[in-house]
């Protein structure tokens, strides 16, 4: 009795497979491949269009302290961090036009089509300045990337220059960051990857953003060149010492040259870049 069941079974099993398959419809393939794999393409091209997810919070009120006899209030550094995130500036750039500029509204068009941005943009009035909150990281590093944009407006070209956005940004005064590219020549192919170069940008210049695709496709290898932030008032070191320690405790160095592009003037005196 058990091997006629057995039996029955196997012969179940094998019309089932002799069946033609019937091809899923492309909506399921898409649904079955986002519940198998979670990283699939459409989640990765949302993943470059969305900020950093960081949640909002809310922030008590801040009781007020007197000082001579005035009115004074202070946040804790974590608290303006939150209010940066609970306002959506992470991707904030400063817009500065030296002669004017035309209306806002005539703004928001131009600036978006001729400084070539891939998504939209939010941009202000803040007094003398525009305030420009992107969502995308490679806008905010591509308007950052340029010292000035010619805006071009019935016949006439307005001149923008980028500041970077700060918590303690003054309107008075320019800041002393820019965004610069770097090279490092002759760097050994086996520290032509994106982590030791950003680990070399980090110790020596300043914040790395990214890196170009010739050198992220390691097609142009006797020239590395990374985005970096850097402090204009900082030191600008040129050269760096890179090397490997063996099992043995020896290293095997070599001294890899760090050539700048161009870096915007800052005078201490004015406070502004590219003005005496």
């Amino acid at each position: 009795m058990e091997f006629n069941q057995l039996r029955n079974v196997n012969l179940g099993l094998v019309g089932i497979l002799a069946q033609p398959l019937r091809p899923l419809p492309t909506l399921h393939l898409w649904k079955l491949a986002n519940q198998l794999c979670p990283l699939t393409i459409t989640n990765l091209y949302a993943n470059t269009l969305t900020p950093p997810i960081q949640k909002t919070k809310w922030l008590p009120l801040k009781p007020i302290t007197y000082l001579h006899g005035e009115p004074k209030i202070a946040w804790e550094e974590e608290e303006v961090e939150q209010m940066i995130i609970n306002g959506k500036l992470h991707y904030v750039v400063i817009g500065k036009f030296s002669y004017g500029w035309p209306e806002i509204q005539d703004l928001r068009r131009l600036i978006q089509k001729q400084c070539e941005l891939k998504w939209k943009v939010n941009i202000g009035l803040l007094r003398l300045y525009i305030l420009i909150r992107a969502s995308l990281l490679q806008d905010c590093v591509n308007l950052l990337s340029k010292p000035q944009f010619y805006i071009t407006h019935n016949y006439w070209l307005d001149p923008m220059r980028i500041l970077k956005w700060k918590s303690n940004f003054d309107l008075e005064e320019d800041t002393t960051t820019a965004i610069v590219w770097i090279s490092l020549s002759t760097l050994p192919p086996n520290f032509l990857g994106k982590e030791p170069v950003f680990s070399m940008a980090a110790t020596t210049v300043g914040k790395p953003l990214h890196v170009d695709m010739i050198t992220l496709n390691k097609t142009h290898p006797s020239c590395t060149r990374v985005k970096v932030e850097l402090d204009m008032l900082g030191e600008f070191p040129k050269r760096i010492n890179v090397g490997m320690r063996k099992k043995s405790r020896k290293v095997l160095e070599r001294w890899v040259t760090i050539k700048y592009d161009y870096v915007p003037k800052y005078f201490k005196t004015s406070k502004l870049q590219g003005h005496n």
